[in-house]
C-alpha cells in the first residue's frame, strides 16, 4: 500500500490508519520517565514520586456539534482525561484545561462548557487547577478546542492496571451498552429523529471502577480499556494484539441498545466500531468476574454491565454468532463517526 505524504481524517480516527501516523507523532528518543511511556501507548503514562506512582493522560477535543443529547463538549473533555487515569487503576486528583476559541464564540455557551466540566469534576472528586485560553481568528477554527490533561495517584487500596496483560481465562466485561455516544452525536448531526433515549453515554467513570477494583482481590483485574475512538473493535483489538492473545465473544451477550442498533442499520455503521465516552472494557480472572460484575450493576453507571466472552489461546477477536457461525471482529480502519471526542 502507498504510504501517505499528508494527513488526513482517517488519521485521527483512532483505527488501523491512526496507528500509522502514531509511528512518526511516538518517534521520540526520550519517551519514558522511568515507568510507563510514550512507547507503550496506553491510556496514560507513570512515573513515580515519594514512592508513589503518579498517572499523567492528556487528549484534545474537537467534538461537532459541541452541544449534542446527553451532554456538551465539556463534559466529554473532563470524562474523557478521568476515565483514562481510572481505567489504569489511578485516582483522578488534578487536570488542566487549555482552550483554543474562535472570535465570535458566544460566551454564554462558554459559561454552559465551563459548568458542565464542573459538574463533571464534581462527580470524582478531582479538580481543574491550571490551563490556557487562546482565540484565534473567525474562520480559522471550527467553534473551540478543548485540551484536558490530568494527573492521578495509585493508592494502597488499588493497583496500576494496563491495557496488555489479559490472560488465558479471564473473562471479558463490559461496563454497558455499548455505540452510544458516536450513534447519537452523529444522528443528530444528520438530522435523524430516532427517540428521545438515544444519547450519549459520556460520564466520568471513576467511582464505578474504584468499585470493581475493591470487589474482588487485589490485582484480580488483569486489563482495562475505555473503548473511544474506533469503539469496543478497536480497544478489544488492541487489547487482544498487545497481550498476544485470542478473545471469543458472544453476539447474543453484546450489549447494543435497540435504537442504536437500529440507527446502525439505518446509516450503515457497526455500533461496535463507534466511540464510547461512559464505558470501559475489562479482561477480569475467572473466580473473580462475577464479584466484579455485580459491583458494577450496583453502580448507575454500570446497572448494564455485562460478562461477553473470555480470553482463549491464540490471536484475534471472534464472535460467535446466534446462528452458530463465527466471524472476526476486525479493529476498523477509522472511526466511521469522525469528531465525535
Amino acid at each position: 500500500m502507498k504510504k501517505d505524504t499528508e494527513v488526513n481524517m482517517m488519521h485521527g480516527a483512532g483505527g488501523e490508519v491512526m496507528g500509522e501516523l502514531l509511528q512518526t507523532l511516538t518517534a521520540f528518543k526520550h519517551n519514558n520517565a522511568g515507568g510507563i511511556g510514550l512507547e507503550s501507548l496506553d491510556d496514560g503514562s507513570t512515573f513515580d514520586i515519594g514512592g508513589k506512582t503518579v498517572v499523567l493522560t492528556t487528549d484534545s477535543h474537537v467534538v461537532k456539534p459541541i452541544f449534542f443529547p446527553g451532554g456538551d463538549i465539556g463534559r466529554v473533555a473532563v470524562s474523557g482525561t478521568i476515565n483514562d487515569l481510572s481505567v489504569m487503576g489511578a485516582r483522578p486528583v488534578a487536570l488542566t484545561c487549555a482552550m483554543v476559541i474562535e472570535e465570535g464564540f458566544p460566551i454564554t455557551d462558554l459559561e454552559k462548557i465551563v459548568a458542565s466540566m464542573d459538574e463533571a469534576l464534581g462527580e470524582c472528586g478531582a479538580s481543574i487547577i491550571t490551563g490556557d485560553t487562546k482565540v484565534v481568528e473567525k474562520g480559522s477554527l471550527d467553534g473551540i478546542v478543548i485540551n484536558t490533561a490530568g494527573v492521578g495517584v495509585v493508592d494502597e487500596e488499588s493497583y496500576l492496571i494496563r491495557d496488555k496483560a489479559l490472560a488465558v481465562g479471564d473473562k471479558i466485561i463490559v461496563s454497558g451498552t455499548l455505540g452510544d455516544h458516536g450513534m447519537a452525536i452523529v444522528a443528530y448531526r444528520e438530522g435523524f429523529d430516532l427517540g428521545d433515549q438515544l444519547k450519549s453515554d459520556v460520564a466520568p467513570l471513576y467511582s464505578m471502577i474504584h468499585d470493581a477494583v475493591n470487589a474482588a482481590p487485589k490485582g484480580a483485574i488483569h486489563a482495562m480499556k475505555d473503548p473511544t475512538r474506533g469503539g469496543f473493535a478497536a480497544c478489544i483489538n488492541e487489547m487482544a494484539r498487545k497481550a498476544g492473545v485470542k478473545v471469543v465473544v458472544e453476539q447474543d451477550a453484546m450489549p447494543v441498545r435497540e435504537n442504536v442498533a437500529s440507527a446502525g442499520s439505518l446509516l450503515g455503521i457497526d455500533p461496535l466500531q463507534v466511540a464510547n465516552e461512559g464505558k470501559c472494557v475489562m479482561g477480569v480472572s475467572a473466580d473473580a468476574a462475577d464479584a466484579v460484575l455485580a459491583a458494577l450493576k450496583k453502580h448507575p453507571y454500570g446497572k448494564n454491565a455485562v460478562i461477553v466472552g473470555e480470553v482463549v489461546e491464540g490471536s484475534g477477536v471472534v464472535m460467535r454468532t446466534r446462528i452458530g457461525g463465527e466471524r472476526f471482529i476486525e479493529p476498523p480502519m477509522g472511526d466511521p463517526v469522525p469528531r465525535v471526542c
